[in-house]
């Protein structure tokens, strides 16, 4: 076990060892670049394409590629990028995950990524995890794009599909994770191709990665129509489950399961005059049985969800944010509705569905970046394939980081 870590980590030094080469290549390339005018940069992005149309590949062009942009983004933005933040930008055009520390530069760093990436003209997502900074990080890293000769767009939830595709059709589009899973699920909902809003699932950054592609792996994007009102019907189910004791069933706080005892059966099959309860004519009243459980005895007001304006808002467990417009599936937002005593929205049926998980294993190449990745390195690797690698620090850390606490139970803690 020993041998294989210790080669494990040798294999990343080497790495690391091999884009500070690389890196060094780009500085070394500094005053070549800082000769010519901005439109002599620009310029070169087009020389650039035409390279790599020949090549086929992006690879010859790296390190002037790097310079051009750090050499551009001295200009416009009035920040040149240190040898560490090429070192990221050269892991993330790798398809590597960078993990960075807080303050290091990560958005510079993922600019100049895209902008080596992009020259492929096939486009390039930059996802982050939420719309502001989408819209920011495109409208500050825009003036560097513009610079070079390359197209940004945004994608917001709030854009029309013409918008949307307008977004798409640029070299480089920002976005948020949940509005790119959306848009490719109602791309595959279109009767027409052209329709479609995305032109392709090629190359992507991930911000936060580890939130966006662990944290929230198995989070299920819904596309739902088609309303069934049975309202009465949720209301008698609640009414059942509020009725139990605890001996009428099992419960798992942690991982929020639970089933009906068997007394809890008993009382169920009496209740809605049934013989059989788990009979397959009986398959949609156990599924509501069990929603309405885990509602009544899993879900908790004001942790879980609120009630506000007498409607049921989900609580976002990562951010702590209310998610507007957001609803359970599978009959869960009604019961929680139910046990609230709130009105009932009616149900509806899932058109579409997918998880981030596997949508971004969709795309030809990814890569992300965050300040903590080391601790789920085996999951990017077993998940997506995707290797983890420590870019050092501009600076020496000054900073103590002391080793977790870890308590047994919530009394201790």
């Amino acid at each position: 076990m020993f041998n294989l870590l210790s080669k494990y980590k040798n294999t990343h030094k080497k790495e690391i060892a091999s884009y500070a080469i690389i890196a060094d290549q780009v500085l070394a390339l500094e005053s070549k670049y800082a000769s010519l005018t901005e439109t002599q940069l620009k310029e070169k992005t087009n020389e650039f394409k035409k390279q790599v149309i020949e090549d086929g590949t992006t690879v010859n062009v790296l390190p002037d590629a790097l310079a051009v942009a750090r050499e551009m983004a001295k200009r416009v933005l009035g920040m040149q990028p240190y040898r560490v933040q090429v070192m990221g930008a050269i892991a993330l055009y790798n398809g590597t995950i960078a993990e960075m520390r807080t303050g290091e530069g990560k958005t510079l760093t993922a600019a100049i990524a895209a902008y080596v990436n992009a020259l492929e003209g096939k486009g390039v997502h930059v996802v982050t995890v939420n719309e502001y900074l989408a819209t920011r990080d495109a409208q500050e890293m825009g003036v560097l794009y513009n610079a070079l000769g390359l197209t940004v767009g945004v994608n917001l939830n709030e854009y029309s599909p013409v918008l949307k595709k307008e977004a798409f059709a640029c070299d480089i589009t920002y976005t948020t994770n949940n509005e790119l899973g959306f848009d490719y699920l109602r791309d595959n909902m279109v009767i027409d191709a052209s329709q479609k809003v995305l032109r392709g699932l090629y190359f992507a950054i991930v911000d936060e990665v580890d939130s966006v592609l662990i944290d929230e792996a198995r989070t299920p994007l819904i596309i739902s129509g088609g309303e069934i009102n049975q309202s009465k019907m949720y209301h008698h189910i609640d009414a059942f489950c509020k009725s139990l004791t605890a001996d009428d069933y099992d419960i798992d706080l942690e991982s929020k399961s639970i089933n009906l005892s068997e007394s809890g059966m008993n009382k169920a099959e009496a209740a809605f005059s049934v013989k059989n309860l788990y009979s397959n004519e009986n398959i949609n009243l156990v599924q509501h049985i069990g929603q309405s459980l885990k509602a009544n005895y899993t879900m908790i007001r004001d942790i879980d969800y609120v009630v506000s304006g007498g409607e049921i808002k989900i609580v976002d467990k990562f951010t702590g944010r209310i998610m507007e417009g957001r609803a359970y599936s599978e009959g869960l937002h009604q019961a929680i509705e139910a046990k609230e005593s709130v009105n009932i929205r009616p149900e509806t049926k899932t058109l579409a569905t997918i998880t981030f998980q596997n949508f971004f294993n969709l795309y030809q190449r990814l890569s992300g970046m965050t300040g903590t990745a080391k601790t789920e390195e085996e999951e990017f690797t077993d998940i997506y394939n995707l290797k983890v690698l420590e870019i050092p620090t501009n600076k020496p850390v000054i900073r103590i980081d002391n080793g977790d606490f870890i308590f047994a139970t919530k009394e201790a803690k």
